[in-house]
This record gives C-alpha cells, structure tokens and sequence, in this order.
C-alpha cells in the first residue's frame, strides 16, 4: 500500500475500528481537540458517506491495459470503457476553502479510516512529478509507444483505486495537457478522488494559455466528483508562530549575518562542499551544502525556470533550508511568486525547516494584485512553519 501520508498536523488516538469519519470528528469535538465548526462538519458528513459507500465498492483493474488511442480516449470520455466500473464508482469529494480551514485534516481523517486496502495520499506536486517520471521511464523503456497515458493510468489503478490529493492545484501546463486524458481513464478503471484545493473546479488553470483544451478535465472532475465548500471565517493556522526565529526582517547585513550564523549551528562541524541532485537526467546544483542544511539566493531558487521536481529533490535531501533575500512580489514578478509558492508547498510537505530572510511579513510580500489570492495558503504556512510544533516534526526524505 503506498499511502505517501505526512504525519497528522493534529495528533489524536486512532478511532476505533469501524468508526466512519464523522464519528471520529465527533469524538474529537467532544474531548476537545478541535472547537465544533458548521463547516467541517458538513463536510465531514459528506465524506462519512463516502466512507460507507466504498465498503462494498471493490473494482478489479485488469491487467491489460484499454483501448488506446482517440478511440479510447473518447471511450473513456463518454464513459464506454469498463461501464460495471462507471456505474458502481461512488462519486469522489472536492473540498474547497481558504486556507487553514481543516480540509487536509478532514481528508486526513477520511484517508486513515477509508476501507480500502489499496489506496494512496499524496500532496498534488507530488503526484505529478511521479506522473512524469514514470512517463518519461516508460518513454525510454519503449521507444515505440505511442501514447503511455492508457498503461500509466492502469499502473496507477492497480497501486491504488482511492486516491486522495491534497492541494490540488493546476498551475503548469506541461501537467494541463496530460491530466484530462490521464484522469479520463483513472475514472473508467474505477478509481475515487478525494480532494482539497483553494480553487473550485471550474476556476483551475483560468485565464492561461492553453485553457481551452483544460476544460475537458473541468467536466470530468465536475462530473466524478462532489464539489464541498469550507466557508468557515476561521483560519485555524494562525496565531501559531511563535518560538524560534525563523523569518527575519528586513533584507540587510545584519539578516545576512543572523543567517551565516544559522546555516554554521545547522552544519554543525560540517564542510561546506557543492551538491549535484540528479532530476530525471539532468542535474541541479546547490552550491552551498553542509551536512543537513543547503543555502541559496531567493533568485537562485526563484528567479531561474526551476519546477516542483527540483524543489522535492531538494527538500527530500536536505532537512533545513536558509533563503536569503525574499522580495516583495507582485503581477510583475509573478512567475518568481509561483515558484515561490510551489518551493513552500513543497518544504511544507517534507517537513523542511525554513530559514530566511525577507522585506516583509508572510502576509505582507504578495499584497495586491493578480495572485494575491493565491499566496494567501503561502503566507498561512510560513507563518505555521515558524512554530514550535511544526519545527519538532520529523524531516520526511521518502
């Protein structure tokens, strides 16, 4: 069973066996770990009910991959490929809210309760990099093949038929192009989606090249899957920080030399030496590595066309990260705040240790504008990533 799952952000005993995701947040409620909220308890019913949907849900993936091809792709699409699949799959859930309102604890919840030997959580980056990877081993392997998305997709349905992605998110278009088709034959080989996401369905990869040919994705996803909104006031991440000084403001010599002195308390006797991280063929250097710690420029890992595969080598190696000299941001500088967002997406979820310095506080570098909105998740995870808790937990490398 790959479940690729981060420790639990709240800690809690595990429910008793048999218990569905309601009554596991129920008791929660009770004993006090979380305040009662009308939102996540909507959605929480929401998900009990798929809970109880897939204990009689058992689909076989066969062997031999479908059709492949336009006549296969539109087989899937009109949903003729495996119909005992189609009509027996219980529609999967999408969780959508602001940041800090419990979707990843909720799908978390669901994930280590669901009746399903075979299943897999994973952060939506993640999942990707994977996708490339094996497509890009597939290609090698095979010269000849034509289109790897029909036996990549039953790959994946034999590892797992639920699959649960945290922070979905669209943002590159390399991954555009692949999802619709690869999605159209998860679905057909009878895999569940759970989901959560900042963004609804229909607004993923809006207003970007290439987002007419996205839309076959928005109807399937919109058509597999319930769509839950988390409209609760509360962001249950903030007021969090506190401890350790890991942001440090402003962007001057006196950072500068708070960050030297971090980076030599990390290496801790160790020499300073340069580090080639191999990336499906191709190599990213980081220049300064000591031990646990590698240090770089906001412009060395943000200025330059580096993608959510560098940034997952980078965080699976090294357990603390020092970034000197992050800017304030904004539409002009959009393309360095996205990768800005994928890098914390991606230390957060390895559980990296983040050390920089900036011009501003989290929530103050990417005020205004077009993607403001978007980096307000950003912000919400720096801000956990200075705590006390979130610098206990345990570096993850795998």
């Amino acid at each position: 069973m790959n479940t690729d799952l981060a420790p639990a952000r709240l800690s809690a005993a595990a429910p008793p066996a048999g218990t569905g995701p309601f009554a596991a947040y129920e008791a929660r409620v009770a004993s006090g770990r979380l305040d009662r909220d009308p939102e996540q308890e909507k959605a929480a019913r929401r998900l009990d009910q798929l809970w109880r949907e897939l204990r009689d849900y058992h689909p076989v993936v066969q062997s031999a991959p479908p059709a492949s091809g336009w006549l296969g792709g539109l087989r899937a699409r009109l949903g003729l490929a495996r119909p005992a699949h189609e009509q027996a799959r219980p529609r999967g859930v999408y969780m959508v809210g602001q940041v800090g309102r419990g979707k990843t604890m909720l799908m978390d919840l669901f994930f280590s309760l669901a009746p399903v030997e075979h299943k897999r959580r994973v952060h939506f980056h993640r999942f990707m990099q994977d996708v490339h990877q094996r497509l890009h081993d597939m290609k090698e392997a095979d010269p000849d093949l034509t289109d790897p998305i029909p036996p990549l997709a039953r790959q994946i349905a034999q590892e797992a038929w639920l699959l649960c992605f945290d922070e979905f998110q669209v943002n590159d278009i390399a991954d555009a192009m692949i999802l619709g088709r690869l999605f159209d034959y998860l679905f057909a080989d009878g895999v569940v989606v759970v989901a959560t996401s900042n963004t609804k369905p229909e607004d993923l990869f809006q207003d970007r090249p290439g987002a007419d040919a996205f839309r076959p994705f928005i109807a399937a996803i919109l058509k597999e899957v319930d769509t839950v909104i988390l409209d609760s006031p509360r962001d249950y991440r903030r007021g969090n920080a506190r401890g350790m000084q890991t942001w440090i403001i402003p962007v001057d010599a006196a950072a500068t030399k708070e960050l030297d002195s971090i980076f030599a308390r990390l290496a801790d006797g160790a020499p300073v030496v340069p580090v080639a991280l191999d990336i499906m063929g191709r190599t990213l250097n980081v220049t300064r590595a000591a031990g646990p710690v590698a240090r770089f420029s906001f412009a060395e890992l943000c200025g330059r066309p580096l993608g959510a595969g560098d940034y997952l080598a980078l965080a699976t190696r090294f357990p603390n990260l020092v970034l000197d000299g992050v800017p304030r941001m904004g539409p002009d500088n959009f393309d360095e705040a996205r990768r800005f967002i994928v890098l914390i997406d991606t230390l957060y979820e390895q559980n990296v240790k983040l050390f920089a310095s900036a011009e501003d506080r989290p929530d103050a570098i990417y005020a205004k504008g077009q993607g403001a909105t978007a980096f307000e998740r950003t912000a919400s995870r720096l801000e956990e990533m200075q705590s006390a808790a979130y610098m206990q937990l345990p570096h993850l490398n795998a």
